[in-house]
């Protein structure tokens, strides 16, 4: 009598499930609508650490939300940080998930499986059986009973907005959320149902560039500036791996751009691919190095902050909170912005590759783009490069960064005449007095124009193939003039140079060497960080 309704029962709860076709989650945030929610998607339930307590969420996610297929990206979890899971039954969130702190596991012998008999084996299978009934019956009960006590209710809206604006704070600016990331333990970033909620609450404010991904845009959240890159559709790969690698474990440093957070948004036509981030209104080293010469101190400044931002990406941390090496694969001074304080912040690392050392291996995401063609070293050029050894990814940034290193040294303003430099004009045996005030006598001291690297040497747009012909056949690489020899920044900053430009990548020097270079020749000039 009692399998029989236990099976009346499930026949009842089955009918049940079958009405209507919106799937209805619990939602711990929705006190409006009796904490639960209705999706066309998937129930979410989420654990995450904050500081050392867990905190525990459930929402409703969409169907136009879970990207990409197969994998969504509000799915996922952070090993030791979140625990995440996604369902896809009535109220299947209701479970209370627990963040795992990853440990190392060795391997248990075998060798006393031998030894057990029929009995011991009958009872190792027939114990876990028995269990797994008791718990069934007890889900079945307690699924209907939960079902009984919703019955009443009136059905949901889709997704009901006032959700959304309930994650955080009414009182948190962005200021707060930038320090609740550094100060997190975890360094990867915000939860990513706050990295959506952040997101759709931005509105947009200007255009401020442009690139084969898309657009940046200048949007405000809460009375602060941020930066919003919308990828096309079509770039959608690009999105997934930059945001992918933005919030890697311990990744966040003051030379690297901040994070803030990703999110897909349908302005009713196509999906945009947004990705949030520290705004800096000095824009790109590129367009900063047009506008304006620096001084000494400013490009000591702009080359000791790029080269500590590299450093990092490149140093692997070990630990259970540690980081992976990173090799960016595209640097050059339009992927390097210019904060407020005159120093760099590394962008843009939609082609970046991860080493993990455990396994030895490297996380190359499948990606159609290729790195800027005029920043490539030798060996991308000529396709001697070793793929499957990730010190070569870190050589040809170093690479890429003597380069970005010779666009800085150009524009320094050595701020007037000096009896070197005099000396150095009377050497050259030219008497024209347009040279003699430009690069001695004159006020604004001694600086050249904004020039992109090999310049004089290949078209506006070059191809591989021009490259390659300059930089692997002719071996040629950008000027460094004899005057820099005048001063010993602009002497330190060339030697530094030619010893990124080898056509040996194991010959050229670790970002780790050239920052402390730098440290010292900022210790020297009394540099104020």
């Amino acid at each position: 009598m009692a399998l029989k309704q236990i099976a009346l029962t499930l026949l009842a709860l089955s009918g049940l499930a079958a009405v209507g076709d919106a799937l209805r989650c619990n939602c711990t945030t929705c006190e409006k609508t009796g904490y639960e929610c209705e999706t066309d998607g998937a129930c979410m339930a989420s654990t995450f650490m904050v500081g050392l307590k867990e905190e525990r969420v459930r929402v409703c996610i969409n169907q136009v939300d879970l990207v990409p297929a197969g994998h969504p990206i509000y799915c996922l979890s952070a090993e030791g940080f979140s625990n995440t899971h996604c369902c896809y039954e009535d109220y299947c969130n209701s479970i209370d998930l627990q963040v795992q702190v990853p440990t190392n596991s060795g391997g248990v012998g075998s060798e006393t499986g031998s030894m057990w008999g029929p009995v011991e084996l009958m009872a190792i299978i027939a114990g876990p059986v028995f269990l797994l009934c008791v718990l069934l019956v007890v889900g079945v009960f307690f699924f209907h009973h939960h079902q009984r006590a919703y019955s009443h209710r009136q059905r949901l809206e889709v997704e009901d907005p006032s959700c959304d604006h309930l994650y955080l704070a009414k009182d948190k600016t962005l200021q707060d959320l930038i320090f609740d990331m550094s100060t997190s333990g975890s360094g990867s970033g915000l939860p990513l149902f706050v990295q959506r909620t952040v997101a759709r609450t931005i509105v947009l404010q200007e255009i401020i560039g442009k690139g084969r991904f898309g657009e940046v845009w200048r949007g405000k959240w809460r009375g602060g500036d941020v930066a919003v890159k919308i990828f096309s559709s079509r770039e959608e790969r690009s999105w997934f791996r930059e945001a992918e690698i933005y919030q890697t474990i311990m990744l966040r440093h003051e030379n690297i751009l901040g994070f803030i957070a990703a999110d897909n948004k349908d302005n009713g036509t196509w999906t945009q691919l947004w990705l949030v981030s520290d705004y800096h209104e000095h824009g790109s080293l590129f367009d900063y190095l047009n506008r304006y010469s620096v001084t000494i101190e400013g490009m000591i400044k702009l080359a000791l902050s790029a080269a500590s931002g590299l450093a990092h990406l490149h140093m692997e941390i070990l630990g259970t909170q540690g980081k992976p090496g990173i090799a960016h694969r595209d640097l050059k001074s339009k992927n390097i912005l210019v904060k407020k304080n005159g120093t760099c912040a590394i962008a843009d690392l939609g082609l970046a590759v991860r080493h993990e050392s455990i396994t030895d291996t490297i996380d190359i995401a499948p990606n159609q783009r290729v790195g800027t063609k005029r920043y490539m070293a030798p060996e991308v050029l000529d396709e001697t490069i070793n793929m499957k050894h990730f010190d070569s990814f870190k050589c040809a940034d170093i690479y890429a960064l003597g380069l970005v290193y010779w666009e800085i040294a150009r524009r320094c303003n050595t701020g007037g005449k000096t009896e070197k430099a005099f000396d150095v004009w009377k050497n050259r045996n030219m008497q024209s007095e347009a040279y003699f005030c430009f690069f001695v006598f004159c006020p604004a001291g001694i600086h050249e124009e904004y020039q992109l690297p090999y310049y004089d040497l290949v078209p506006s747009d070059p191809s591989i193939e021009d490259m390659r012909k300059v930089v692997c056949d002719q071996k040629l690489r950008p000027n460094v003039p004899n005057w820099w020899q005048s001063y010993e920044s602009l002497r330190v900053m060339g030697k530094i140079m030619r010893e990124c430009w080898y056509a040996s990548g194991a010959a050229r020097l670790t970002a780790l060497r050239i920052k402390k270079t730098l440290s010292q020749l900022g210790v020297e000039e009394d540099v104020k960080m």
